[in-house]
């Protein structure tokens, strides 16, 4: 067997591939092997937590250490349902298996399996969202269609009626609706989204990022820093650069307008495996969270804020977020959001994989 097929089927190559959370604990309850699973469920790289004792290499684990301890002596095997786990901030919601077994030198280890409820809630919410945001712009290109035309009728009677009105106080009216015309054309064009499929070329996710950051840096009240954490070894990604700055636009503006003069924005990177979206799973994608420590988004508006014409804000339109999502989602992505009192987080997440499906 070749190298590369050797290194294909050593059991943590294998493991590393399952969406399931594997980690190995020895007799002293010291963690000797975190899967990539594991390191995305708890947000921890394996090699620092190499060797750590179980409640310091991983904090969610640490009110639970007594049983572990416990399996670990009575070699007694435990399954606990939807347990919540809480490491200070939201907590994770799994399907624990705790199994003893004989480690190295014939000394007692543990094995624990971690199966993430929340996954399969958020799977099951992006699937739904997914499919209500299609059933959404089929709605609103029927309206759209259905209004360009009297639009345009309308528009064109003005103009002819301005050629016949000689009394200059009178054209007022018509620039009047031959202006709002256009606005509403500007907004049914908007409702319609982009008229192209993605011109997808290979590109750098932080230059339109920093692009935007640079746009809107320039207007920017005094009050208001943004800040980045970008990671630079995130590899080139193949996507449409426009539609991602248009994107990017909104979610940083919409940022800025929730902070009212005073705060702070995040821009920050970072590579995710085995993610799944729309029922696809893939092995690697790029997410690009927008922070905020706003006053959030009301709960009762959160669930409907990709849906359009829901706005927090009288002056809003309510197509940003949905033409955001939109653009995404022709990337093969999603956009999430959580919010919560002083911080709310915009998450894109685009496929790695050079497909245009």
């Amino acid at each position: 067997m070749h190298s590369d097929e050797q290194r294909a089927h050593r059991p943590d190559t294998i493991l590393d591939n399952l969406k399931t959370a594997v980690v190995c604990l020895d007799d002293r309850l010291r963690v000797t092997y975190l899967n990539t699973a594991s390191e995305m469920l708890f947000g921890v790289s394996a090699r620092h937590c190499d060797r750590e004792a179980v409640d310091k290499a991983l904090p969610h684990l640490a009110d639970h250490r007594a049983r572990l301890a416990a399996a670990l002596t009575e070699g007694a095997a435990y399954t606990e349902r939807e347990l919540h786990l809480h490491a200070g901030g939201e907590p994770l919601i799994v399907d624990c298996t705790v199994t003893p077994h004989t480690g190295r030198a014939g000394r007692p280890a543990l094995l624990l399996e971690f199966l993430s409820l929340d996954r399969q809630l958020r799977i099951s919410r992006d699937d739904q969202m997914r499919i209500q945001n299609l059933a959404n712009r089929e709605m609103i290109r029927g309206m759209a269609h259905e209004i360009k035309n009297p639009l345009g009728g309308l528009r064109g009677a003005a103009q002819l009626l301005e050629r016949e009105v000689g009394d200059a106080a009178l054209k007022e009216y018509t620039t009047v609706i031959i202006r709002e015309a256009d606005r509403l054309q500007n907004l049914v064009d908007d409702l319609l989204g982009p008229r192209r499929p993605p011109n997808k070329q290979p590109l750098n996710i932080h230059e339109p990022l920093e692009h935007v950051r640079a746009l809107i840096d320039t207007g920017l009240p005094p009050g208001i820093t943004i800040e980045r954490d970008y990671d630079p070894s995130i590899p080139e990604a193949r996507a449409d650069r426009e539609q991602l700055v248009q994107t990017f636009f909104n979610l940083v503006g919409n940022a800025v307008t929730a902070l009212g003069g005073a705060g702070n924005i995040l821009l920050r990177t970072r590579t995710q495996r085995l993610f799944t979206i729309g029922g696809v799973k893939h092995r690697l994608i790029t997410r690009i969270d927008v922070v905020d420590n706003g006053p959030g988004i009301p709960r009762d508006l959160l669930p409907r804020i990709f849906h359009p014409m829901v706005s927090s804000r009288a002056e809003g339109t309510g197509m940003g977020l949905p033409i955001a999502q939109y653009l995404i989602h022709l990337h093969g992505g999603l956009i999430e959001c959580e919010s919560r009192p002083g911080q709310t987080m915009f998450s894109v997440f685009l496929p790695m994989e050079a497909s245009d499906g």
